[in-house]
């Protein structure tokens, strides 16, 4: 898999003991703010298109939620096209500028009917991805699919995934490029990841996953 080489490559997955923003205790983090060189963030653009492309998804222009989400709607955008799809991109605004040309969005400017695709890092609580699919739709724009780069399978506030809770709530495809399973295995198949490690972050999965008692 050569997204999770560039991933492993790029130290946007670590292995040890982190403390999430949910409290929760785990033996990785993922860190999507380490792609900080061009050919990274290009790796990671390619990436996010082919999915957009692969899963046929109508979009006019591409959505990354401030700030982690900017990069990767510029990369997203430039690799379209590159492949012969030349898009739009936007970002929000953390406050509404109140001077200048104004307005939440930066880029391009949302207007009814348009379709988006929201891009981001990671899925965890899904907040900002139900924030980011929300602004949009006040907005009168048609928000036909999320992508991001890993799902870490955790279970949301019932016994299914956040990704899958947040399928059916936004009535949208969330498409992970890669899950922390598919990515663990590949990187201990490849001589990247000991055992034991492996042996740790199935654990968490097995504790904090949909399968979970």
């Amino acid at each position: 898999m050569l997204f999770t080489e560039l991933l492993a490559q790029h130290d946007v997955i670590r292995f040890g003991d982190f403390t999430l923003k949910s409290g929760r205790q785990s033996p990785y983090f993922i860190n999507a703010g380490q792609l900080r060189s061009g050919s990274a963030i290009a790796g990671l653009g390619r990436a996010y298109a082919a999915c957009i492309l692969d899963n046929n998804l109508p979009c006019d222009f591409i959505f990354g939620p401030s700030y982690k989400g900017v990069p990767l709607a510029v990369a997203t955008a430039i690799a379209l096209a590159e492949r012969g799809r030349d898009l739009g991109f936007a970002f929000d605004r953390k406050e509404v500028k109140d001077h200048g040309e104004g307005g939440r969005f930066v880029g391009t400017q949302p207007e009814s009917g348009m379709r988006a695709v929201v891009v981001d890092d990671v899925i965890t609580s899904g907040a900002s991805i139900r924030y980011s699919v929300g602004l949009l739709r006040e907005a009168s724009v048609e928000v036909t699919g999320v992508v991001i780069a890993v799902d870490r399978e955790e279970r949301g506030s019932g016994a299914r995934t956040t990704l899958s809770e947040l399928e059916e709530s936004l009535k949208i495809p969330v498409l992970p490029i890669v899950t922390v399973t598919e990515m663990v295995e590949h990187l201990h198949e490849s001589g990247s990841l000991s055992a034991e490690m492996k042996a740790r972050i199935e654990d968490y999965v097995r504790e904090h996953g949909a399968k979970a008692e």
